[in-house]
């Protein structure tokens, strides 16, 4: 393969499986291996997969059901079968892990058939003959994150996107009934109220003024 072909193979390859391309998350180690030949694109595949990276940032943060559909869309390039077949890929997940539902993946006649030793997965069902537009990508349909574990992260997060704040109307910008500086002047004008008492209210004894009743009535 040709140093341009690696190079797209390779960031194809991170976004199928890691959502993503980021620099701090690529493996120079595996990379060297396919572009030198040590490596097929089905062993990359699989060296992502089971990656501190996919363990850390997908694995742990999601259910194992949701770790079956992603797995069995980015590998096989399609939506599970219904629950039936999700059930019997947690199976496999339960018992063989990360490691085993990865393998029986790769090593199924369906993904040798469809993507063989040399190509990226991809979903294969985008584009439908007999439909005006095909499928929704997967990365919409299924989030890195479930629901439960985007709530812990803050997601969705609203971005400034630094446009100028909106212009109010004119006529949000006139004083209607109940504006309070509208009787400001009213409120100066009345005489000021003042007590005949210079301390005010506090000579007062108001425990004096307040009726209460005897206990031998």
């Amino acid at each position: 393969m040709d140093r341009d072909n690696v190079k797209t193979i390779i960031e194809s390859a991170y976004r199928q499986i890691f959502f993503h391309a980021f620099q701090v998350d690529r493996d120079p180690f595996l990379e060297s291996q396919l572009r030198s030949g040590q490596l097929t694109v089905r062993d990359f595949i699989r060296a992502l997969c089971l990656s501190e990276t996919f363990t850390r940032s997908f694995y742990n943060l999601n259910s194992n059901y949701r770790v079956v559909r992603h797995l069995v869309e980015k590998l096989l390039g399609r939506k599970t079968h219904g629950k039936s077949e999700e059930i019997a890929w947690a199976a496999v997940l339960m018992t063989g892990g990360v490691q085993g539902m990865v393998d029986a993946i790769l090593e199924s006649q369906e993904y040798l058939e469809a993507f063989g030793f040399d190509t990226v997965p991809y979903q294969r069902n985008r584009v439908v003959g007999s439909r005006e537009l095909g499928e929704t990508p997967f990365n919409i349909t299924t989030p890195r994150y479930d629901a439960y574990y985007r709530g812990i992260l803050g997601f969705p997060q609203i971005l400034y996107s630094g446009t100028a704040p909106r212009q109010l109307p004119p006529r949000a910008k006139q004083r209607r009934g109940g504006y309070p500086q509208d009787y400001m002047d009213w409120v100066r004008s009345m005489p000021a109220m003042r007590g005949n008492s210079a301390s005010g209210g506090a000579d007062i004894d108001y425990l004096a003024k307040v009726p209460y009743r005897s206990l031998g009535r």
